[in-house]
């Protein structure tokens, strides 16, 4: 009888070691940290799913290369690097306009908790081009528009850029109108309101004085904030951030099978980094010492009671 309940606890010693979801730290050569993450349960609850980190086989090789990509219900968008201390995303569109490339206008959609949590920057500047005369921000909306840096007009970028030139050439030598405005524009209302067939984005405004269209940051830099959970308590304990995929309640993940409320306690085998959105289980102790301790807890209860 105690040899069939022997086999019967080593059957049951996959389901002991059973692992939580790794909490990946990075994505191609961008640090992945709290707030942030790529794997459901870790990170902040409020940033879920808003990473995504996509692994693209090369052809004909055995090589392959991550991206992270930032994913909005108007598309995926990459990111160029995320600072930590300056809580700033930098995005980049694959199907924008730029001085180089000109390309079908669509809309930048962000979600509402999107827009409340992780909106674009001040310095970043949106270029509405080749407007109608009857374009609402020449006309009711006009005050939405702005010259930046003082010294950079729409003319110059018609003028600078060759993918831009088009319009001026449509238009026999009259470049059509243009609006640099700023995102709450195209926040609540779309590229056919707004009647600009194309735009572009461009971040870090207020550095480009003097600099050349060809030379601006083209792109999106987002700014966010960090949710005050106890995460710094969770990290000081030797654990990961994270939450419950459920409740979506804050847990401190302290190893591979092991999760806390607040902070892992003495003695635990801490999985990953102590940095947020750290992985978690990397390591074989982290993985199996929890389990192992339980299963040997059964097996002494087992000598006893058969």
């Amino acid at each position: 009888m105690s040899s069939l309940f022997l086999l019967y606890l080593l059957f049951l010693l996959p389901f002991f070691c059973h692992s939580l979801p790794l909490c990946r730290n990075s994505c191609g050569n961008i640090r992945i940290d709290y707030p942030f993450a790529v794997d459901d349960g870790c990170g902040a609850p409020l940033y879920r799913n808003m990473l995504n980190c996509s692994t693209t086989l090369a052809t004909n090789t055995t090589i392959s290369t991550a991206d992270l990509f930032f994913e909005t219900p108007s598309g995926s968008y990459k990111v160029e690097s995320i600072d930590y201390s300056d809580k700033t995303l930098t995005i980049y569109d694959p199907s924008m306009s730029t001085c180089t490339i000109l390309q079908p206008h669509h809309d930048f959609v962000l979600s509402d908790v999107q827009s409340a949590l992780i909106p674009p920057s001040p310095d970043t500047v949106f270029a509405l081009m080749n407007c109608s005369i009857d374009s609402p921000v020449l006309n009711h909306y006009k005050s939405l528009c702005f010259n930046f840096s003082a010294d950079h007009s729409c003319d110059e970028l018609y003028g600078s850029c060759t993918s831009f030139k088009i319009f001026q050439m449509l238009a026999n030598d009259t470049p059509p109108a243009c609006c640099f405005t700023s995102y709450s524009t195209v926040k609540f209302m779309s590229m056919n309101i707004l009647d600009c067939t194309h735009y572009t984005t461009f971040y870090d405004a207020d550095k480009l004085k003097g600099e050349k269209p060809m030379d601006w940051s083209y792109g999106m830099k987002l700014t966010y904030g960090v949710p005050d959970t106890g995460c710094d308590r969770c990290r000081k304990s030797g654990g990961t951030c994270g939450f419950d995929v459920e409740t979506e309640g804050t847990v401190c993940i302290c190893s591979a099978s092991v999760n806390s409320t607040r902070e892992c306690g003495a003695g635990t085998v801490a999985g990953g980094s102590s940095g947020g959105g750290g992985g978690i289980g990397q390591g074989h102790g982290g993985l199996l010492l929890p389990s192992i301790l339980h299963l040997s807890t059964i097996l002494f209860a087992s000598t006893i009671f058969l």
